[in-house]
């Protein structure tokens, strides 16, 4: 039968969430009139409420059952909020439902999703006899029950969560992503939407926190690195606090290659963490106590260091003292005559051995030009070798045993082999004195000479044929123009501005121009002036006042002074020079006269060209004229050095030499070979005399 339900201007929340939230879904007016009712869920509060006494709703229910049982339908009593349930509630509950007939009493809580689901499979079983007997679980059993669902479906959705490795993934791209999951889906439905989005957001959150937490564990790992660089010098931080020593880091020229300094603070909070390309370390990270501390230990680091090297050579200073170390003597035999030794005990075992090893290295070394020095005073003994013959045993025995009452001789007792090797060398340098048997190996001034000539006079020739191949011919015109304030700069815009596409027309004929202006007060004048890729042909030189006259006459003679000493430079000294004189404007021209007869002088005394500026009047500074004229001059010039420093003819047969030069030099000479040739060397006609002949000019 229908039951009339009236439920004027009452709302029927649909809530698939949560309750708590009624305003964030869906309202719907519930209709006043008949429906077909086949139960009732008579629900009952048994915590403890605010504001309200039990004995009131327990009696409002028991007059709720009263009219409900006059339906005849089925009805059971659910004890909501049992997880927060007040036991003497519970129980006169439990007495209310035992006076009546057929009333079952479910405990529940919706709150952890317990019976819930039972009251209503409950009511069903009542209502269809077929069913069967309703089969009630305690609360506390089905509590547990739950929980180990909730526990099982929460640790899956973890491990699906887990999967996302990426702290920028975002809850909508996905919780899309796995809403077809069977774990997704038994979660939302046990837990609901903002439990897992929860759970989502606090994975995010670690991983995001352990890639900072790596991030500055790489930024601590690299910063000892970072500080040997920057303080290295244990003079200047050993007394330094550490907010001290970081002002003094930012004063270092290296300090952007190791740190960086970011707008926003602190950087675990900016897009900084992400730039994982970028090693240099935020400088605000130096502010933490783990940053301090590395730095102490740095400090400590340069003391001990500095201990440690000090202690290393007292312990040299030990080992030179002790007169039975002989060369080639093992470090087990001398080990037990240090261990008392205060040097000894402080550094390592490695530093040990390396120090003596240096040790034994001076002592052999010292023995064996001391024997060899030996050999030479007892050169008697060589006097009578077969020049094309092995000594005999016989002789090798005599030269023995007259060397043997020798200390030198006795001192390579423990390098014998070494001691024979040295022996039979000097018999085969005495007879056969060649660069391949000469006792000072790779310091033979043969080999030496060779290797002088051999990098230095061929490489120059081809270098100078390079440069000045076909200049009559020449194409291509590499120019340096030097100025001051910025007027080279402007001499090579007026020559770019007369040709087209870098290309010159002079006499007839077009050449590509490289120009290469440069301010005579740069401090890489001369690195600039000459380089690997741009070896100039001339160099035009541009004042506009006594002042610039005066400096650029200074960097002319720096430049001819600085080339002669390098060698490998040395025809830059004979560079064409051009001195330019640029037109002047207003009160300035005044003092043109002046300058170009203190011009003429330079050039004169520089014995280069001058170009004056033409006569009549001009609104820019340089003139085609001027410029074609100081362009023949260079090309001029270039011409003339090819013709003198081309090579000279070859001399097929050395005995035609108009004058041959022997020098003799000492192997082990202390002045250097570039030092005896450079009188050859430095020459403009010097020359190899012919292929393969690398000892002779």
């Amino acid at each position: 039968a229908a039951s009339k339900l009236q439920s004027a201007e009452k709302l029927m929340y649909i809530c698939t969430d949560q309750l708590g939230l009624e305003q964030d879904f869906e309202q719907k007016q519930m209709p006043e009139g008949k429906l077909s009712i086949d139960g009732f869920l008579l629900c009952i509060d048994v915590s403890q409420g605010c504001n309200r006494k039990f004995d009131d709703q327990l009696k409002f229910v028991n007059n709720l059952y009263i009219q409900l049982s006059k339906s005849k339908k089925p009805i059971i009593i659910a004890a909501t909020k049992c997880d927060e349930c007040v036991d003497h509630y519970l129980r006169e509950v439990q007495a209310f439902a035992s006076n009546k007939k057929n009333l079952v009493v479910v405990e529940t809580s919706a709150r952890f999703n317990v019976n819930v689901e039972t009251c209503f499979t409950a009511l069903v079983q009542m209502m269809d006899k077929t069913r069967g007997k309703p089969k009630i679980i305690p609360y506390l059993d089905a509590y547990k029950t739950q929980r180990q669902l909730v526990v099982t479906a929460t640790d899956k959705f973890e491990k699906l969560v887990q999967t996302v490795r990426d702290y920028h993934a975002t809850w909508k791209t996905v919780s899309n992503k796995l809403k077809n999951h069977p774990d997704y889906e038994e979660y939302i439905n046990l837990e609901g939407t903002k439990k897992a989005k929860n759970t989502f957001s606090k994975h995010i959150e670690q991983l995001k926190q352990e890639h900072i937490r790596k991030r500055k564990e790489e930024y601590i790992n690299a910063l000892p690195r970072a500080l040997n660089t920057l303080l290295s010098n244990l003079d200047e931080v050993e007394h330094l606090s550490w907010s001290e020593a970081l002002k003094l880091m930012e004063k270092r020229p290296d300090f952007q290659s190791c740190f960086v300094v970011l707008e926003k603070t602190p950087w675990d909070e900016t897009d900084h963490i992400d730039k994982v390309n970028d090693r240099r370390i935020p400088f605000d990270l130096l502010t933490t106590l783990e940053a301090e501390k590395v730095y102490q230990n740095h400090v400590q680091h340069l003391i001990s260091e500095k201990r440690r090297v000090e202690m290393k050579e007292k312990f040299k200073k030990t080992l030179e003292k002790i007169q039975f170390i002989s060369p080639g003597q093992p470090w087990e035999e001398v080990i037990c005559f240090v261990m008392e030794d205060e040097a000894f005990k402080y550094i390592t075992d490695a530093d040990s051995k390396e120090v003596y090893g240096r040790h034994q290295r001076e002592i052999v070394e010292k023995a064996k030009e001391e024997f060899q020095e030996m050999l030479f005073e007892h050169s008697e003994l060589f006097y009578d070798l077969d020049l094309n013959a092995t000594p005999s045993s016989d002789k090798m025995s005599e030269i023995h045993a007259v060397l043997s009452e020798e200390p030198r001789y006795k001192a390579l007792q423990k390098l014998a082999p070494d001691r024979e090797s040295l022996l039979l060398k000097h018999i085969g340098f005495v007879y056969h004195p060649t660069k391949e048997t000469c006792l000072s190996g790779q310091n033979c001034t043969d080999i030496k000479v060779e290797q002088l000539l051999a990098n230095s006079l061929l490489q120059l020739d081809h270098g100078r044929s390079n440069l000045y191949h076909d200049s009559a011919n020449i194409d291509k015109v590499n120019l340096f123009i030097l100025g001051k304030d910025g007027l080279a700069q402007e001499l090579a815009n007026e020559i770019r501005t007369q040709s087209t596409d870098d290309e010159y027309a002079l006499d007839g004929k077009i050449y590509e121009l490289d120009l290469r202006p440069v301010d005579a007060k740069s401090p890489y004048l001369l690195t600039q002036l000459w380089t690997s890729t741009f070896k100039p042909h001339g160099c035009f030189c541009v004042f506009n006042s006594i002042e610039s006259l005066n400096f650029i006459g200074e960097c002319i003679f720096f430049i001819r002074t600085e080339a002669s000493q390098i060698r490998r430079d040395k025809y830059m000294a004979n560079l064409p020079f051009t001195l330019i004189l640029a037109n002047q404007r207003d009160s300035v021209s005044k003092n043109l006269p002046i300058m170009r007869h203190q011009g003429q002088q330079l050039a004169n005394k520089l014995q280069c060209p001058f170009v004056d500026v033409p006569a009549g009047t001009y609104p820019r500074k340089f003139n085609e004229t001027q410029i074609k004229q100081a362009l023949r001059g260079v090309l001029e010039a270039v011409k003339h050095n090819f013709d003198v420093v081309s090579p000279v003819p070859t001399i097929k047969d050395l005995s035609e030499a108009d004058l041959r030069i022997v020098m003799c030099a000492m192997c082990g000479d202390p002045f250097s070979v570039d030092l005896i040739l450079s009188p050859f060397l430095d020459s403009h006609s010097c020359s190899a005399a012919q292929a393969g002949q690398n000892n002779s000019l």
